[in-house]
């Protein structure tokens, strides 16, 4: 292509178009096993840039590949031509109409984005994804998706009710319920409207036609099916047959993936808000045989979801910090559970149906343990099923659980022959299978572990996809349920529903698209299945040789495990910290995928000695604040953080670490000069024209408050004091920012702990090295981190555990240091990690305990907002916070829904990150802080956090230690 037309269609747009070997890198995959470099990526801001983007596509023979949150897995946005994401600018929801129970969506709209608007009306939008916190209402649309609950919302296909949208030669449309046999009559002859309508009145009235599609196309009471594009539906339709629902192109439109028609708006049939009362019954059984055998009970009792997981994917979430907290309901280790959604108006009906379903299939003699879990627990229980896509990544090694044969259908009834069938073909191949999903509709997702790195997994990718074929053929059934063909399955289409109506397909794409720019090579005349692949037969895994250790893998191999699910695309709404950069600026290249994909790219593909060494990484690295989010929330266990700093610490080895860098490293030594001082620095400090300048010297924004130092720091104090005796001890570890920023914070955490009758013990030691860690000179930091595990795990124990008031510091025990150390160390590093306590942890669990109680504090009433603090969110949790803050009787603690703050650290002061910092803040936290009385107390157990909420709201936020201080009786 010719760079001089791209810069001209650049110059035109609104928006944006990158040409740039980064974000073409970025935009290279999706969630499925493809790569293909496209042309460049589109980012339109308006509805004149669509045009201008179809129009030059028309001109130049560029092919345009329409995007919302790529999380397709059939390969779908991955392609050669120019990627149009529309996910940034077209995400309004424009009208809801609750008396006619309709609701107008651009297609960048997040589903649950949708739900939670509509829910204000009484409303809701039925076809529920595992991806809806992040999956669009365009991706729905062009894959007809389906989720959990379809056996009574169907599809999306069932709630489009008009779409308008241009065609490829720059044609506007509206489609939506008509006759058209009178449209047709209207139209100029000639036109590529007048085609498209007159062309499949044609066709189908044929008679032929007609009975090749009523004979090939997968059974009509398989209610999720995919395959190819949905003429079977537009034949049954009152255009051709009597007593049919009315003629609408939208039906074909629904998993036409996005081929035929560029959608700009859409226009959605929505539910009144479903039964008050939900309740699931987690059914254990014994194997997969069972618990489909046992679907079928539970379909007698009309539930509105019926959904699988098998013991490959429980096993998955025991690894992984979010979801083994949502095992609380797993007894043992089962070989599958059934997970049956009932609903009713009335609690007491609700549990009668619950007690039906468990008696009906107890009478059978299926399942042996029937857990009935209602309220808050609901959304514990589901969570744990959505995140069976990203769990599945977990595996360490190269062998993963593929996308291949994910997405087949059958009739519910042929459900457990059909997958006995299925795991027969794969035994026969050496392979086994993981199962999970929605066995109340006829649909398992289905992943073979194969290792796509070897000539071998190759052929078994294709050899297993062309006998999965055969054997959905056998039941007609559909090869795709809701996943969609992409480029998958495309080339399976002629077995499925046979040659004539495969180029009945071909021609239908022919009326629509002429010259192949919409989408191209997907449905129809896709390449070969095999082809394109993100893992080249033979490739080769090179050794690295990293500061930090990965369990059982290595760094690449990290990286591997993000699938491209995007979880870390998730909105303010959905909840959860990961991933702030992206909440706030809704660019890809601030995702977590993102820089997962940027370093599995240059480290399999670089042929520098240091594969680390590239500007590239460094570019989408930027934006990472090293939240952590991504440890505790990514279903893949993706720590982006730790690659992070890996990252660093590699790339400086080659270009030096900045000045800057090394002065944020090196705070403890600088803060400990000041602290000679701290009049002369707080002076320069808390006099803004001074800091001003002060900051453009160092490279923080000039706006940018600093942290002053203490009058006396808190080892100083500590040294001119005694400490009372006590049966009960711990350790407090002194950090560095407490010593010398919040000292007074720290003596009140001593005061508190002596108060509630603890003897406080200190000594000298080591900084935790968190600074160390933030810049990756972790050389710096393992040297601190060995000196911390000789020194304390001669000390530390159960009963006289080390406990830490900074989250970020003292978090660094249970978190880098057993990665970090030698192997010599690894051992007592494990060891000492589970002796390691946050404040609040050691608090809440002396409660529990009994040793701490109520009667220690005031019973004067208070509200607290509390904002939990990333890396405390992610290696442990706002529980132990809650319940610390909880022992005033008079105390009521709500959470704030915030992410992180934005400030992460040094993150937030350095010049080029300030704006993004605060922007991260506005999201939830500063609105929400604002909004508060000035009576009611902000709480925030990190420094950093405390700053920026000073920074972005004028509030003092306290830590937790203060809070229960200053309430003790």
């Amino acid at each position: 292509m010719d760079a001089q037309v791209l810069n001209q269609l650049a110059s035109q747009l609104q928006g944006a178009l990158h040409t740039d070997n980064v974000m073409r890198t970025l935009y290279a995959t999706d969630a499925s096993a493809y790569r293909e470099m496209p042309l460049g990526v589109a980012i339109p801001e308006t509805i004149q840039d669509i045009e201008t983007l179809i129009q030059y596509a028309d001109q130049h023979q560029i092919p345009l590949i329409p995007r919302t949150a790529g999380t397709s897995l059939a390969g779908q946005v991955v392609g050669n031509g120019l990627v149009v994401d529309v996910s940034k600018h077209f995400n309004r929801i424009l009208e809801v109409n609750a008396a006619e129970s309709y609701a107008w969506v651009e297609p960048g709209v997040v589903r649950d984005v949708l739900n939670v608007e509509l829910k204000k009306h009484g409303l809701f939008f039925g076809p529920e994804t595992s991806t809806a916190n992040r999956a669009m209402i365009g991706g729905m649309l062009g894959n007809n998706s389906c989720g959990s609950n379809s056996v009574i919302y169907g599809s999306t296909r069932d709630h489009i009710l008009e779409v308008e949208g241009y065609l490829s030669d720059g044609t506007f449309v509206q489609f939506k319920a008509e006759d058209p046999h009178q449209t047709v009559q209207k139209l100029q002859p000639g036109s590529r409207l007048h085609t498209i309508y007159a062309q499949t009145l044609a066709a189908l009235s044929n008679p032929r036609n007609q009975k090749n599609i009523q004979d090939e196309f997968p059974k009509p009471s398989i209610k999720r099916r995919n395959t190819g594009y949905a003429v079977d539906m537009l034949l049954n339709s009152d255009a051709f047959l009597a007593e049919k629902p009315a003629f609408n192109f939208c039906a074909l439109l629904a998993g036409s993936e996005g081929t035929l028609c560029f959608v700009t708006r859409i226009k959605l049939h929505v539910d009144p808000l479903p039964p008050a009362h939900l309740g699931l019954v987690c059914a254990h059984f014994n194997t997969i045989d069972e618990a489909l055998r046992a679907n079928l009970i539970a379909l007698c009792f009309n539930p509105s979801a019926s959904e699988l997981m098998d013991h490959y994917i429980l096993e998955c979430t025991k690894a992984n910090a979010e979801q083994s907290l949502n095992r609380f309901f797993v007894d043992g280790d089962p070989g599958a559970i059934l997970v049956v959604e009932l609903r009713s108006d009335n609690a007491e009906d609700l549990a009668k149906q619950a007690k039906a379903v468990e008696e009906a299939m107890l009478a059978e003699n299926l399942g042996y343990h029937f857990p009935f879990v209602t309220g808050g627990d609901v959304k514990k229980v589901w969570d744990l099923r959505k995140a069976g896509l990203g769990l599945l990544s977990n595996l360490p090694g190269d062998e993963k659980a593929v996308a291949v044969i994910e997405d087949t259908a059958v009739d519910v009834n042929d459900l457990p022959a059909f997958i006995a069938e299925f795991n027969e073909i794969l035994t026969e191949n050496n392979l086994y299978c993981v199962h999970y999903a929605h066995a109340g509709s006829g649909e398992l997702h289905l992943r073979p572990i194969i290792n796509l790195k070897t000539a071998e997994g190759h052929k078994q990718f294709r050899h297993i996809a062309e006998a999965i074929a055969e054997l959905v053929k056998k039941y007609q059934g559909s090869l795709s349920g809701e996943h969609g063909d992409g480029r998958l399955r495309g080339e399976f289409i002629p077995w499925m529903v046979g040659e004539a109506n495969y180029q009945l397909m071909r021609e239908l794409k022919s009326w629509w698209d002429p010259k192949g720019i919409f989408n191209p090579n997907k449905i129809v005349d896709t390449p070969p299945m095999d082809t394109f692949l993100r893992y080249e037969a033979g490739q080769q895994t090179p050794e690295f040789k990293t500061a930090f250790r990965y369990q059982d893998q290595d760094v690449l191999q990290h990286a591997e495990q993000c699938n491209g699910s995007g979880d870390c695309r998730k909105t303010p709404v959905s909840g959860g910290t990961m991933c702030p950069s992206f909440m706030a600026t809704r660019n890809e290249k601030e995702t977590t995928r993102a820089r997962a994909n940027i370093l599995r790219e240059f480290l399999t593909r670089s042929t520098k000695p240091n594969r680390f060494d590239h500007k590239e990484i460094k570019e989408v690295m930027d934006l990472c604040l090293a939240c952590k989010g991504c440890k505790a929330e990514c279903p893949s266990n993706v720590d982006v953080a730790k690659l992070k700093m890996e990252f660093l610490y590699q790339y400086q080895k080659e270009n030096g670490t900045p000045l800057r860098s090394r002065m944020v490293g090196h705070f403890a030594s600088i803060s400990s000069l000041a602290s000679r001082v701290p009049f002369l620095y707080n002076l320069i400090m808390g006099t803004p024209f001074l800091r001003r300048i002060s900051n453009r010297i160092v490279g923080f924004h000039p706006d940018r408050t600093m942290p002053l130092m203490a009058k006396q720091t808190l080892n100083s104090w500590l040294k001119g004091r005694k400490t009372i005796q006590s049966a009960k001890s711990i350790y407090l570890f002194v950090d560095e920012f407490t010593n010398y920023n919040d000292a007074e914070v720290g003596r009140k955490a001593v005061l508190l702990l002596e108060a509630l009758g603890y003897e406080v013990r200190t000594l000298e030691h080591p900084i935790s090295g968190r600074s160390f860690l933030s810049k990756g000179m972790l050389d710096e930091a393992r040297n601190l981190a060995q000196k911390n595990v000789e020194l304390w795990s001669g000390l530390v124990s159960a009963d006289i555990p080390l406990v830490g008031i900074e989250p970020s510091a003292i978090l660094t025990f249970r978190d880098e240091y057993p990665d970090l150390v030698s192997d010599a160390w690894v051992e007592k590093a494990q060891a000492l990690s589970k002796n390691v306590l946050l404040l609040e942890e050691f608090i809440a669990r002396e409660a529990d305990a009994k040793r701490i109680n109520s009667k220690a504090f005031q019973t004067d009433k208070k509200l607290l907002k509390l904002h939990g603090h990333c890396q405390q969110k992610s290696m442990s949790s706002l529980v132990a916070a809650k319940k610390a803050l909880s022992l005033p009787v008079n105390f009521e603690v709500q959470l704030i829904p915030s992410g992180c703050c934005g400030m992460a650290g040094s993150f937030g002061y350095e010049k080029e990150h300030y704006d993004l910092s605060m922007q991260i803040g506005e999201l939830v936290l500063f609105p929400t802080v604002r909004a508060q009385p000035a009576e009611v107390e902000i709480v925030a157990s990190g420094t950093s956090c405390r700053h920026q909420i000073h920074d972005g709201t004028q509030r003092h936020a306290k830590h937790t230690a203060e809070v229960l201080f200053e309430a003790l009786a």
